[in-house]
């Protein structure tokens, strides 16, 4: 599932990581940014100085979404996440050994403080080893917040004017980028088992599963992408509006992504919302005008 679309990334040939890298932040900027990515472009409107913590978290939320996402073994995928779980309460004490913890570690300023929103981020990606499937928007919407509203306001705390007050603005804004990247990632999603449209949308527009996985585009399935791009697009633009004004300047990174996440939702629109059989994307050149050009709108 918007990067808040992260690329794909190799993921760990073990299931404990190992410890001491040559360059943590390098380490991260691979795993969640790599050059020409949406995440790149949206990271780099960032403040210098702010760019390695930002880059870690993003790092961090990528290590959770290929535990549970591209682990086929879910009792493999529970003992890597409970891994993590431990890893969390480490890098709270001081300890971490991931090159992950050790970068946050090296440029969090108060880890202790966002350990559990660390263990709210594990838990709701928990829900992906649980779970395939969602019967109605409600319960799919307990996953969207656990997952995108969680890491939006650990994000937005990072470079806040205000953190305290965060997670009232920035945690709609990451419910938004989800119900994109649902978009964006349907198709792939689909052919790995796992559908975030709830099943009770489907049945109303008359789309099966059997219909996404084998990919299979009617008129119905071009009503059910228009609501649901429709219903993210509004979700986006509403998250914006309510940014306050003071801190419009300090989200650069989530504004680039919101941006990137509007200018994708068109492109599939316009492409007809085939994105059963291929994953449209933005052009580097397109990332970068439009990340630029969002961080840069008052």
């Amino acid at each position: 599932m918007l990067q808040f679309s992260v690329p794909r990334a190799q993921p760990c040939t073990s299931v404990f990581p190992q410890a001491n890298p040559v360059n943590f932040d390098e380490y991260c900027l691979q795993k969640a940014a790599p050059p020409g990515s949406s995440t790149y472009y949206a990271l780099r409107q960032a403040p210098v100085a702010r760019q390695p913590l930002l880059t870690a978290l993003f790092a961090l939320r990528r290590e959770f979404e290929e535990t549970v996402k591209e682990t086929t073994d879910p009792t493999v995928g529970r003992t890597k996440l409970a891994w993590w779980q431990k890893e969390a309460a480490a890098l709270a004490a001081g300890e971490p050994t991931h090159p992950v913890s050790q970068a946050l570690a090296a440029h969090l300023p108060d880890v202790q403080a966002e350990y559990p929103a660390l263990q709210a981020l594990i838990a709701g990606f928990e829900m992906d080893l649980d779970q395939a499937r969602y019967l109605d928007y409600p319960n799919l919407r307990r996953y969207i917040v656990g997952v995108g509203g969680t890491f939006a306001s650990v994000v937005a705390r990072a470079t806040a004017r205000d953190p305290s007050q965060a997670a009232s603005w920035a945690a709609p804004l990451g419910e938004s980028l989800m119900l994109a990247q649902i978009v964006v990632e349907l198709g792939n999603d689909a052919r790995h088992g796992r559908i975030y449209i709830p099943i009770d949308e489907m049945q109303r527009f008359n789309v099966t599963a059997a219909d996404l996985i084998n990919r299979k585009y009617s008129d119905a399935f071009t009503e059910l992408m228009r609501f649901q791009t429709t219903r993210a697009r509004d979700a986006i633009r509403r998250a914006l509006d309510a940014l306050p004004a003071g801190e419009r300047h300090s989200q650069s990174t989530l504004r680039a992504l919101a941006a990137l996440a509007l200018a994708l939702l068109d492109e599939i629109e316009r492409d007809g919302y085939h994105v059963l059989h291929q994953r449209i994307a933005l052009t580097p050149i397109r990332k970068l005008w439009v990340a630029w050009r969002a961080a840069r709108r008052h």
